[in-house]
Formats: structure tokens, C-alpha cells, sequence
């Protein structure tokens, strides 16, 4: 289904800030919608004038909908409908004519008006269905009337309010959520029964009808300062387009309220209202529990950055220069954990920027390792990983750069050593990417790790599966079992050694 800017950049002459108002109306005209008990559609004449595009549509969540199939992007010619004509012509809301027959299904035709700075851009086709009509209930006469307002305010350009930044809809009460009908003064003329539901979590003991919703709403309301008071008085009073939410006596009710003006002049106002009092409750709970689990990564860090400093004071103490050196890479292996576990610690979810920790690592290997002139380098990004994979990856990671220090290059010797990672949809073949991974359709599914370097280079007959110290024990442990990827040594391109890693990480 093509989208309403493809429609009327594809059929119309409308400028920029027309469309805008348009998409800011269909943001909106659920509200309509769903008041009237009918269908909506928008239709924008075309460039040449002699036809009219439908762009958008609405269905009603409050009743039968009178449209079967999607109307969008259809295209009528002028004189069809002589509805679209006369409200686009003459710039009135149009509600002549007999019902019109669609599948033995009777269906009332209203055409609005869609005003903006006093042009027409198009017409708003309002379709009820009259199978289900009945004599009507105080809340129907209530969700009509207050419909028609809104479509005398939409005919005028005063419907979406100019120059007001725009609701939220995804947040926003919804008409069935419960409606608060106001005059002009904020006194209330009718609630629905949800809208007394929510006021009565928040308190309320009596009925609203009658009573001053602004003065009401700040009463049940926690004390506060003077200024927060009135503002709540006035936005509950239906004065100006607001939304807020209201917390009291253990209930939180979102108010959303909608001044009517239907000749320019204030007659009334809407107010929705909706409980989400236990959206609210659910809300608070992850977010305890994500400062719990933020809370325990920060002190699994501490610990093991204690665990480290003591392994690093127990190493001082040592004559043996390999227990020394055991305990130094045992220091270096906790460190590159805690490194993880620091980064999760500053984040709302167990996912981390590895490039960050690989650059840390990197660092950290750096300066407790060698004291020659080596260079190191990192190329491409790891991208964003889960905690699962990171903290094995931290390790594998560490363990590879000490294994490229202590066995590439000999004491006070230079070199280079560097680190990539690619990211991609589909696994390697070899030493290199399969012919189908461009980088497109499906990212983020593998992810292929290299460390280079120029130095001595691997021993003659040494097999990188079997052969090699602890540390590529680990490595070996890790890529296969935890990561559930590959891993394997080969001499270099241009000398030394080349270690290749590809994990999926989807």
C-alpha cells in the first residue's frame, strides 16, 4: 500500500507544510473516528483537478467499520461524488443525500472540509454504518456531538491545533479509554463510566457530573507548589491541548484534554482519560530491576578487580620468574572480565559496543606485557554484542594479543600487530567471505576476527588444534564450546602469523 507522501507527491501540487498539516490530522483523526462511530477517508484532489486520490483511511474502534477492503490510492474522477464536490467547492461540511448501498449494508456519507490558513486542501469522506443504528445513549449523543464539534473545527483550520507540538498517540488515551465531557467553564456535563472508573483509583468518592474538573483533579492530587497546582487546575479544565498524568492514592491516570471550538469561540472541552496504573506499576518494576542487574555487574567488577590487585601483590612476592609470569596472566584474565562487566554495569540491557572493550583490552595488554616498540592497531567493528558473547570473546581476545607479545616477538623487538573484525550475513568459506555475504539483507549474523602480526611466525609443524600453552587452550575452549565458533592459526601473508576467529553472534 503506498504511503500517503508517495500519493500526493505522485498526484498532487500540495507544498510541504500541506503535507505536513495533513499528517498531522491523520495523526489525530482516530479521535474523529472513533466519536463519530465511522469510517474515514481522505481524499486530496489531483494536480489536474478532475479527479480525487484517496491517501489515508481510518476505521473506528467504537463500531462497525463501512469499508471492507483498503480504499487508499484509489482514484475517483470529479462529479462522481457529488459530496467530495460540493464540501471541496464550497468549503462546508456537506451532509446531504439518501444513505448509500454497499453490500446490503446502508451507509450515511458526510463530507469535511480539510482547511488549512484558510485553503482547502481536500475532503474528509465520514461513512457510518446504519445497520447497527439504534435509539441512542447518553454517552452516543456525548461521542456525536463532540464529533461534530471537532469536524466544524477541522472544516475551519483550527483542527489540528496550529503551532502545537504533537501528542504522542502511542502514549495517549484513546476515546474508549474513557471521555470527560466539559462546558466552558470546566464544569463537568458527563463522564463515561471508564473515565469515573480512573478518577475513582485516584480517590474520588462522588460522582464528577457537576463538579469542576480542574478543582476536583488538583484536590485528589499529592500536595505541591502553587505554580505545579494551578498548572494542573488548568490543563484538567480543558484550556489548552495538554496531556499529564495524575498520581494518587496508589492509581496513575493519563489526562489528555482537547478544547473545542467549533465557531472560534471555547464551547467546551474533552478530556480522556486512561488508568495505567499498572502499566506504570510493570514500568517501575524493570526499571528496579535494571538498576539491580546494572548494581551487580558494578560489583562484579569491583571483586574482580580486587581478586586482580591480589594476584598482582602476590606476584611481586614471587622468586620464580614463570610463577610470576603465570600470575601476571592470570591478572590480565580477570582484568579483561572485569572490563566487561564494567561496560554492562553503564548500560539498560545486557548488550554492549564490544569495540570500546576489544580497545581496552588491547590497551590493557599493551602496558603489562611489552617493553619493546610495538605497534598495534584496530580495524572494522565489532558492533553491539550480548553479554554471553562478550565476556568469552573479552577472554579469547586477551588471550590472543598475549600469545602474539610473548611468541611473535622477542624481547626489546618491533613490529606490528593488528586487529580486525567484520560483521556479516553469512558464515566464511576458508580464509575469507562466501561469495553470497554482501553486507545486506541480514546483517549481524557472524562475525569474522582477525590478529595479525609480523612477526617470527608459527614453528615449523606446529598444529594450532592441538599444539600450544595454556593460553590457546583457553582460546581453543572458548571459539569452540562457548562461542560455538571457529578458530585456527596460518602463517601470514606477508610473514608472521595469522590468527582467524569466526563466531555467530545472531
Amino acid at each position: 500500500m503506498p504511503s500517503l507522501n508517495e500519493l500526493v507527491r505522485r498526484h498532487t501540487t500540495l507544498t510541504g507544510a500541506d503535507v505536513e498539516w495533513l499528517h498531522n490530522l491523520v495523526s489525530e483523526w482516530q479521535l474523529l473516528s472513533d466519536l463519530s462511530f465511522a469510517d474515514l477517508v481522505l481524499w486530496i484532489p489531483t494536480w489536474d483537478g478532475i479527479r480525487y486520490v484517496s491517501v489515508a483511511q481510518m476505521r473506528p474502534n467504537t463500531g462497525p467499520t463501512s469499508y471492507q477492503d483498503d480504499m487508499v490510492g484509489h482514484l475517483v474522477p470529479r462529479g462522481r461524488r457529488p459530496l467530495l464536490d460540493a464540501a471541496f467547492d464550497e468549503g462546508r461540511i456537506v451532509r446531504e443525500g439518501d444513505p448509500e448501498w454497499r453490500e446490503e449494508v446502508p451507509v450515511r456519507v458526510e463530507s469535511i472540509p480539510v482547511r488549512r490558513e484558510g485553503k482547502v486542501l481536500g475532503v474528509i469522506a465520514r461513512n457510518t454504518n446504519l445497520l447497527t443504528v439504534r435509539t441512542p445513549s447518553r454517552l452516543e449523543l456525548t461521542y456525536l456531538q463532540s464529533a461534530s464539534d471537532l469536524a466544524q473545527m477541522i472544516a475551519a483550520g483550527s483542527f489540528p491545533y496550529p503551532g502545537v507540538e504533537q501528542t504522542d498517540m502511542d502514549a495517549a488515551p484513546r476515546v474508549g479509554d474513557g471521555l470527560i465531557r466539559l462546558d466552558a467553564d470546566g464544569i463537568v456535563t458527563y463522564a463515561s463510566p471508564n473515565a469515573l472508573s480512573a478518577y475513582h483509583r485516584l480517590g474520588l468518592t462522588t460522582d464528577l457530573v457537576g463538579s469542576h474538573l480542574g478543582r476536583a483533579t488538583a484536590e485528589l492530587a499529592p500536595p505541591s507548589r502553587g505554580a505545579v497546582h494551578e498548572a494542573l487546575v488548568k490543563l484538567a479544565s480543558g484550556w489548552a491541548p495538554r496531556q499529564t498524568e495524575v498520581e494518587a492514592q496508589g492509581g496513575v491516570v493519563t489526562l489528555r484534554a482537547i478544547p473545542l471550538k467549533p465557531k472560534g469561540v471555547l464551547t467546551g472541552s474533552l478530556v480522556l482519560a486512561r488508568d495505567v496504573t499498572e502499566l506504570r506499576r510493570r514500568d517501575r518494576e524493570l526499571m528496579t530491576k535494571d538498576a539491580t542487574i546494572r548494581e551487580i555487574h558494578h560489583r562484579v567488577k569491583n571483586n574482580l578487580q580486587t581478586v586482580a590487585a591480589l594476584l598482582r601483590l602476590q606476584a611481586r612476592r614471587m622468586d620464580s620468574d614463570t610463577g610470576r609470569a603465570a600470575l601476571d596472566e592470570a591478572v590480565r584474565r580477570v582484568g579483561s572480565i572485569a572490563i566487561v562487566h564494567e561496560t554492562l554495569s553503564q548500560t539498560l540491557d545486557e548488550r554492549v559496543a564490544f569495540d570500546e572493550i576489544a580497545d581496552r583490552v588491547l590497551a590493557m595488554v599493551m602496558e603489562l606485557s611489552q617493553d619493546g616498540k610495538v605497534t598495534t592497531r584496530r580495524t572494522g567493528s565489532f558492533g553491539i554484542l550480548a553479554a554471553e558473547v562478550a565476556t568469552p570473546l573479552a577472554m579469547v581476545l586477551t588471550e590472543l594479543l598475549q600469545n602474539a607479545l610473548e611468541h611473535a616477538f622477542g624481547p626489546k623487538a618491533s613490529g606490528s600487530l593488528e586487529v580486525s573484525a567484520l560483521r556479516g550475513r553469512a558464515p566464511a568459506t576458508g580464509m575469507g567471505w562466501s561469495d553470497s555475504w554482501n553486507g545486506g539483507a541480514k546483517p549481524d549474523e557472524y562475525l569474522l576476527i582477525t590478529v595479525q602480526d609480523d612477526g617470527r611466525g608459527m614453528p615449523e609443524g606446529f598444529d594450532p588444534q592441538q599444539a600450544g600453552n595454556l593460553g590457546l587452550q583457553i582460546v581453543r575452549t572458548l571459539a569452540t564450546n562457548e562461542l560455538g565458533g571457529t578458530f585456527d592459526m596460518v602463517a601470514g601473508p606477508g610473514g608472521g602469523t595469522k590468527v582467524v576467529l569466526e563466531i555467530p553472534v545472531r
